[in-house]
């Protein structure tokens, strides 16, 4: 499959745009906790403060993977072809470094906010990351680059 001749399966057709499914998790779940405030961390300022290191982690760790795959020449975006199998940078320890950083990011955010409600919009947001994206992710990977995505597989997990 070659993204240059119009070929319009040489994409993984993930069912949402990741950052659009973050937005509305966070969104979701900000909006969720003007409305009906669920705290957990009964204004303890050390677990807010916990949180945005998390968050940060998460955004640091998400550029970084980022920058990984620009240098590589290859796109972020689930809706453009991908042209290499990227295997350096965080891509060294697992497959999904920018979900986790995702994952990691609304997790603070759930502290540093003191929101149950992030916490629960998490496992939606897993499931469709897991389900709607990394799957069909995996699945054009492996069409496309075949052993080569298969040795990457097999040497690296998917998460951590």
């Amino acid at each position: 499959m070659s993204g240059t001749d119009g070929d319009v399966q040489d994409r993984s057709g993930a069912i949402v745009r990741p950052p659009i499914a973050w937005l509305a998790a966070v969104g979701g779940g900000l909006l969720l906790d003007g409305a009906y405030p669920l705290p957990f961390l009964g204004g303890a300022t050390a677990g807010r403060l916990v949180g945005v290191c998390i968050f940060l982690a998460g955004l640091a760790l998400l550029l970084w993977a980022a920058t990984t795959f620009r240098r590589a020449g290859t796109e972020i975006q689930t809706t453009q072809p991908t042209t290499a199998i990227v295997e350096t940078g965080p891509y060294r320890f697992t497959r999904n470094p920018i979900y986790i950083g995702m994952f990691l990011g609304l997790i603070g955010l759930a502290l540093a906010f003191d929101s149950v409600w992030l916490v629960i919009l998490l496992v939606p947001f897993y499931l469709v990351i897991r389900y709607g994206v990394v799957a069909r992710e995996e699945a054009y990977l492996e069409r496309k680059f075949e052993s080569r995505y298969l040795a990457y597989k097999a040497r690296v997990r998917r998460w951590l």
